[in-house]
This record gives C-alpha cells, sequence and structure tokens, in this order.
C-alpha cells in the first residue's frame, strides 16, 4: 500500500541535465544535478553527446541523491518518459526501472512538462486549484489552466519558436555563447530597453509567436548605428516579457483564475520574475534553482500520481512527443 510518508526517488534525463532527487510528505529530501558543459562549444544541444553524458554520470548522480537522503531503498521510483530527446530520456528511464525492478517497489513514468507545471506546488505556501500555469521552458512555451493533478487545458501556445529558443538564437546572433537565456538576461540589465523599437509579435488565435521578434533582432544589428549589445538585449526581454504576460493577462480575464504558477528554464528570468510577481494576481514562483531541469519535480509529480493509486508497467516506453494531460 502507498502511503503518504513515502520515500520517492525521481530521475531526471530528458535532454542536457543528469538529476535524480528524494521526496517525501516534507518536500525535497535530497536534490542533485549535473549540468553537461559539452554542448557550450557547439552552440546547442547534441543529442549523442546528451545520451552518452547520462550514462557516464546516472550512477553516481542516484547514488548521491539516495546517499544525501540517508536512504537504502526508496519506496518507489520515477523518471522522465517525455517529451524530450529520445536518447537522453530512454536513459533515465532504463535506470528507473532497472531500480524499481531491483528493489521489488512501484515504477512511474512521468512527463516533463508536467513536473516543471506542478513544481510551484513543492514550495511553501504553495498554490491550491484551480491555478494558470506559465511553462515557459528551452523547447516550450505553453499557458495552461488547471483544475486538478492530470487536469490541465492549453489557452496559449507558441506556434514557432519557444522563448527560450528565441533567448539562444538572439545570444548566438550577438556571439555571447550558450545557453543564452542567462547570458541575455544579464547583459539587459546593463541596458535601456526603449533604446530600440521591437514588436510584440501575435499568432493566430492569440498564440505566441517570437520568430518575427527574433528577426527583427537580426535586422536591427544589421544596421550601421545599431544600439549597443546591452540595449539590444534589454529591448529584447522587454518585447518577451510583455507579450508573455499579456496573454497571461488575457486569460486571467477570461477564465476568472486569479492565481498564477510560473514554472519552466526562463522562469529564471529576472525581468519575467520581477514583472510578473507586480501582476494583479497571486504570484507562485519555484525558487530559480527549481526553475531548470531537476529531479525533484520528477519525484514530486510521480509521487501525487502514485498517491492517487496510479503506477506504470515496466514494459512501458519513452514518449518523446507526450502531452501534458494525455
Amino acid at each position: 500500500m502507498l502511503r503518504g510518508e513515502m520515500r520517492v526517488l525521481g530521475i531526471e534525463t530528458s535532454c542536457d541535465e543528469t538529476a535524480a532527487s528524494v521526496v517525501d510528505e516534507t518536500g525535497v529530501v535530497s536534490d542533485v544535478v549535473h549540468s553537461q558543459q559539452v554542448h557550450a562549444a557547439y552552440g546547442g544541444v547534441v543529442p549523442e553527446l546528451a545520451a552518452r553524458a547520462h550514462v557516464e554520470r546516472l550512477g553516481g548522480v542516484v547514488a548521491r541523491a539516495m546517499r544525501e537522503a540517508g536512504m537504502v531503498r526508496p519506496d518507489a521510483v520515477a523518471a522522465t518518459a517525455g517529451p524530450g530527446l529520445i536518447g537522453a530520456v530512454l536513459c533515465g528511464l532504463s535506470w528507473a526501472k532497472a531500480l524499481a525492478l531491483g528493489f521489488g517497489v512501484p515504477f512511474i513514468a512521468v512527463n516533463h512538462l508536467e513536473g516543471h507545471l506542478l513544481s510551484p506546488l513543492l514550495e511553501n505556501p504553495a498554490p491550491t486549484w484551480p491555478f494558470l500555469a506559465l511553462v515557459v521552458s528551452g523547447g516550450h512555451t505553453t499557458l495552461y489552466r488547471c483544475t486538478g493533478l492530470g487536469q490541465y487545458v492549453v489557452l496559449t501556445e507558441t506556434v514557432d519558436d519557444a522563448a527560450g529558443e528565441a533567448y539562444d538564437k538572439v545570444a548566438r546572433m550577438l556571439g555571447l555563447g550558450y545557453p543564452g537565456g542567462p547570458l541575455v538576461d544579464r547583459l539587459a540589465a546593463d541596458g535601456n530597453p526603449e533604446s530600440l523599437s521591437l514588436p510584440r509579435p501575435e499568432a493566430a488565435g492569440g498564440n505566441w509567436s517570437f520568430s518575427g521578434l527574433k528577426t527583427a533582432v537580426r535586422t536591427h544589428l544589421q544596421r550601421p548605428d545599431r544600439a549597443s549589445d546591452a540595449d539590444v538585449c534589454a529591448a529584447f526581454q522587454a518585447a518577451t516579457v510583455d507579450v508573455l504576460l499579456d496573454r497571461v493577462m488575457r486569460a486571467a480575464e477570461h477564465t476568472g483564475i486569479r492565481t498564477l504558477c510560473l514554472a519552466g528554464g526562463v522562469a529564471a528570468n529576472s525581468a519575467l520574475r520581477t514583472r510578473a510577481a507586480a501582476l494583479d494576481l497571486a504570484v507562485f514562483l519555484p525558487p530559480r534553482h527549481r526553475c531548470t531541469d531537476n529531479g525533484a519535480m520528477i519525484a514530486h509529480a510521480g509521487r501525487l500520481h502514485l498517491l492517487c493509486g496510479r503506477t506504470t508497467p515496466l514494459d512501458g516506453g519513452a514518449q518523446p512527443g507526450w502531452a501534458v494531460g494525455t
């Protein structure tokens, strides 16, 4: 019988973080993340290199998470099964299944995006249902209406680049390096967002589109009188945050839901956090270290589903295109 006090080991390997964590009824007991540095030289994540790095690091990361939790045997094991890079996902998924089989404990597959979406529930105070969840990560930008565990409706999504991808591409144009989000954010702090005018694009149906904004930055950079790098970053960041929060406020007015949760790597962005906190909404922000990929969000999401009696057969496969709520 699964109990409220059970300890769940969570494993996350969807992209370029090798992560493991133990979560119980008190919250996060241990949280170990190894961020792969090998991709910086290529300006983006190389799937084959990511999978190899997971294979090399996963055993040590899992052992450390269990050791820091003072745990010899978990009560259950959770792992990301998608979405993500298929080779990378398979690394953690295979490890987790083997551990569950060896320990003789339940296993549950977790949707990576649902892990992000539910991560604010790990904090104290935590939001209550219903709430709006803005999940802004490297490859995903989606606003959900969340009415209960597993009950999520997409309200707005991007039709092209995700916000995080746009950050990376602007950083590449400026020669800043990879990953671009933190670098653009840092440089924007020294810039003037009003130094140049950039568009606030809107796709059909009120969805997001960041490709036009990215193109506007590229066009501006070709001008002989272009703004400084800091000003370009500040203007780009202001435009990105404007369109993200514009859709949030439209959704709040349309649904009547006045609680907003931010999640995903871009939720660590300083401008987005500052301006979201100033909205006329109850806003819940995970700490920055829990915005990027981590095992705690996977263990937490898995634990919530396990407490509802859900488990996953060990013959279940990876789901690289797994949609939230399905």
